[in-house]
C-alpha cells in the first residue's frame, strides 16, 4: 500500500510543469526579453542586452545566429555542442532560459523534437501557433512535462484560414486539453486585430502559460511604442493577471528601434516591476 501511496504522489506532482525558479522573480513577476527583440543581433548579445535592460530570464526563437562570428543557429534542431554552449553562456550571464518559440511544426514527430528540445534546454514551455497537431502537443506536454502555449499574431474575419488571433478559438483548442496547453497572450497583437487585450485574458482565464507584452501606438498595423504610451492598456493588463494569479513569465517583444532597443526594453520592464504583484 505504501508504494501505491508513493506512486500515486508521483503521479500527482506531474500534473503541471516545473515551476519558474522563485529567486527569480522582481516584484513578483518572471519578466525577461524575446529575443527577437535583438534579432539584429546573436543569441549571445540577446542575452546579454536582455540582462542590461533588467531582465532576468530570455525567450529564444529559432534562426538566431548562436553567437558573432558563428554559423551555428539557435533552434531545436541545433547541434549538441550548440546547445550546451548556448545554457553555459546563459548560466555565466545569470539569465535563465524559460521558453522557445514561436515555432511551427509539420507532424507529430516534429513536435515531439521540439519537446526534447525544450526538456534538454530546461525551458518551462514552447510558444507554437500549430493548433492542428493539438494532440501532439499534449501528449509532449504531457510526457516531457513542458507547458505550450498558442501564440497569436494580427488576424480578422476577412482571412478566415488564420484562426488563432481569436482568443475564443484558442480557448475551444485548450479548454479540454491538459492544463499544461494553453495560451502565449501577445497583447500588441490583439490590437492589430482590434480586440482589447484585458478582455481577451479575460476569455482565456487559467489558460494564460505566457505573455509578450508589446504597446502599440493604434489599433491594427501600427509602430510598437513603451509600456503605457500606446491603446493597449498595460496596467489594466497586470491586473487581470494578478487576478487570474497568473505565474507565468512575460518576455518584453519590442519590435521597434532595432538597433538601440535597450532603453524602451529597460522601461518596459520597468513598467512592470511598477505594478506589483
Amino acid at each position: 500500500m505504501r508504494h501505491i501511496a508513493l506512486l500515486a504522489l508521483v503521479l500527482a506532482s506531474n500534473l503541471h510543469a516545473d515551476p519558474i525558479p522563485e529567486n527569480l522573480r522582481q516584484n513578483g513577476w518572471f519578466i525577461g526579453a524575446q529575443a527577437y527583440t535583438f534579432k539584429e543581433f546573436s543569441a549571445f548579445e540577446a542575452i546579454a542586452k536582455t540582462k542590461e535592460a533588467g531582465g532576468n530570464m530570455i525567450e529564444f526563437y529559432p534562426g538566431q545566429i548562436l553567437k558573432p562570428g558563428s554559423t551555428d543557429k539557435v533552434g531545436h534542431t541545433m547541434s549538441e555542442t550548440a546547445m550546451q554552449e548556448l545554457k553555459a553562456e546563459c548560466e555565466r550571464q545569470g539569465v535563465h532560459a524559460v521558453n522557445y518559440g514561436v515555432i511551427a511544426a509539420k507532424n507529430a514527430e516534429d513536435v515531439r523534437a521540439i519537446m526534447s528540445f525544450a526538456k534538454k534546454m530546461g525551458l518551462y514551455a514552447v510558444c507554437t501557433e500549430s493548433t492542428e497537431l493539438i494532440a501532439a502537443w499534449e501528449a509532449g506536454a504531457k510526457e516531457f512535462d513542458i507547458k505550450v502555449a498558442f501564440h497569436e499574431h494580427g488576424g480578422s474575419m476577412e482571412n478566415p484560414k488564420y484562426k488563432v488571433w481569436n482568443p475564443l478559438y484558442i480557448l475551444g483548442v485548450v479548454e479540454s486539453r491538459d492544463p499544461r496547453v494553453g495560451a502565449c497572450a501577445d497583447l500588441g497583437h490583439w490590437c492589430t486585430s482590434n480586440l482589447k487585450p484585458v478582455e481577451c485574458l479575460r476569455i482565456l482565464e487559467g489558460r494564460v502559460i505566457s505573455v509578450h507584452l508589446k504597446d502599440k501606438a493604434a489599433n491594427g498595423k501600427a509602430p510598437v511604442v513603451v509600456a503605457g504610451t500606446g491603446v493597449v492598456d498595460v496596467a489594466a493588463c497586470l491586473e487581470e493577471l494578478k487576478k487570474q494569479k497568473f505565474d507565468g513569465h512575460i518576455s518584453i517583444e519590442y519590435e521597434n528601434d532595432w538597433m538601440n532597443s535597450v532603453p524602451q526594453v529597460r522601461a518596459n520592464i520597468d513598467f512592470v516591476k511598477a505594478h506589483a504583484k
